[in-house]
């Protein structure tokens, strides 16, 4: 062999031990696990340069029962329990307008102002306002405060006043104009807004079909009520599994309620599936691991490992929970039907130690080409 030639052979060598040593990782998406895996009882432990260990669960029956149990064992929270009650009247405010009517004294009627047949839907509602400061002006019972009473309140005060003047007087009241509250829907509605507040009680429910009902993409599980600062999470399909009717949950002047889109609480599957990198969302709270894999295309039959399917969950916490499936079982897919993701999981699927080498040597490659080329050149 000539001395090129075992100049050249050296080089290669000396090329391969470089780049294999320089390869601590190689690019592409991989979990990485000691060799030992098998025999921790579903213990893992990271790269000794993490300087922590993380327990990686095994997923089987025995998981799936008390995940289960510990489902079952949620209940509502006491705060979202004292949103149900009975409805409370109207309780009339500054902006309202009153229509007070006294039975046999069309004198008296003359101060409502009366409109006339031109009348256009943009001129004031007839009746008496009631000022800033929550007071109303009425002929012989003079000024009342009425903010915050309601209409059955307000009559029998102005029954009292008037009985001083008329000799039992009939007295009606109601409100002709709501202009003081408004609740608004945001979100995943089909016509979000302000909704005013009416005598006639309104519920969640009542206010979100009003707004053209869950848009397609809404996340039913997600239903934010935000009243005095205070946020209340409500999952109205849980509530309703449980027994609590959400038409139950009368709203208030000034509630917020916001519904999340499905999207903001995705599922990501990477790794080696044949949609990588896709961003699932949950139905309504709910995604299996089973389906998290069919959405993304199941398993890429040349490079997956099926035995290596991970849940990843709370990945941006310290303490993260990993979940293991060794989906070349015969009952991994019954397992995977059965465990419920949550939001944020991530679901690695990893590789086969065949595309392992095959990425290694790719990266070989170029460098050999490279010291033959440098090689021959400095002959």
């Amino acid at each position: 062999m000539s001395s090129l030639g075992l100049r050249t052979g050296s080089l290669l060598v000396f090329a391969a031990a470089t780049v294999l040593s320089g390869c601590g990782s190689v690019p592409g998406q991989r979990m990485v696990t000691p060799a030992t895996i098998q025999d921790t009882g579903g213990d893992y432990s990271t790269e000794a340069s993490q300087q922590q260990t993380i327990q990686i669960t095994d997923i089987n029956l025995s998981l799936l029962r008390k995940m289960n149990a510990d489902q079952a064992a949620l209940t509502v929270p006491d705060n979202t329990l004292g949103l149900f009650g009975k409805p409370t009247p109207y309780q009339v405010g500054p902006g309202d307008v009153l229509q007070i009517v006294v039975w046999d004294h069309p004198e008296l009627a003359a101060a409502l102002g009366q409109p006339t047949q031109s009348t256009r839907p943009s001129d004031a509602t007839p009746g008496f306002l009631i000022d800033d400061d929550g007071n109303v002006q009425f002929p012989y019972a003079g000024s009342l405060h009425v903010a915050g009473q309601n209409a059955t309140t307000i009559q029998k005060e102005l029954y009292s006043r008037l009985s001083k003047v008329y000799q039992k007087p009939e007295v009606t009241v109601r409100v002709a104009s709501f202009r003081r509250s408004q609740v608004y829907l945001d979100g995943e509605v089909h016509t979000p807004g302000a909704q005013p507040v009416t005598d006639i009680p309104m519920s969640l429910m009542m206010a979100i079909n009003q707004a053209g009902g869950f848009s397609a993409t809404a996340d039913r599980s997600r239903v934010q009520l935000i009243r005095n600062g205070t946020v209340y999470s409500l999952n109205v399909d849980d509530l309703v599994k449980r027994g609590h009717d959400p038409a139950q949950i009368y709203l208030k002047p000034g509630d917020l309620v916001r519904v999340a889109a499905r999207e903001d609480s995705g599922v990501y599957v990477m790794g080696e599936v044949n949609k990588p990198a896709t961003v699932l969302p949950l139905r309504n709270g709910s995604l299996t691991l089973s389906q998290a894999i069919s959405d993304g295309g199941s398993f890429d039959s040349n490079t997956a490992a099926a035995r290596q399917l991970f849940v990843i969950r709370n990945s941006t916490s310290e303490t993260p929970q990993i979940y293991h499936l060794d989906a070349t079982s015969p009952v991994a897919m019954v397992l995977a039907n059965q465990f419920e993701l949550q939001p944020k999981d991530i679901v690695y699927v990893g590789q086969g130690g065949l595309v392992r080498f095959n990425r290694v040597l790719n990266l070989l490659l170029p460098a050999i080409n490279a010291a033959v080329t440098g090689a021959i050149l400095a002959k």
